[in-house]
């Protein structure tokens, strides 16, 4: 099992964004409990999910309207939402650097 750092994070862009909030949830679930010993076993569940640099995962959430992105930390069985917004709110950051944001981008 994996301990998901500041649920409080989740629980912001959940109201942030209503729309996925059960897609959401529903990943944060299967990522807690899940047994991934490193990015293979976790590309073999998650094929569409897009490994990137700072050991950062990008998943699709909700038929792909919405990306989710962590950090997985094997070692501590971690993982930190780094952020998480729209496909077209995406198209605009850098997925290796983007940091938790407060506040929707429109």
């Amino acid at each position: 099992m994996f301990n998901i750092i500041q649920r409080r994070t989740l629980l912001n862009y959940i109201r942030l964004y209503p729309e996925a909030a059960i897609a959401l949830q529903e990943c944060y679930r299967e990522l807690e409990i899940s047994e991934f010993k490193n990015f293979n076993e976790l590309k073999e569940v998650y094929k569409n999910a897009s490994i990137v640099g700072d050991d950062r995962v990008v998943f699709n959430i909700k038929g792909n309207s919405h990306r989710l992105v962590v950090r997985f930390v094997f070692t501590y069985k971690a993982i930190q939402i780094k952020w998480f917004g729209t496909h077209k709110e995406y198209d605009a950051i850098d997925v290796e650097t983007v940091q938790f944001k407060t506040k929707r981008n429109k």
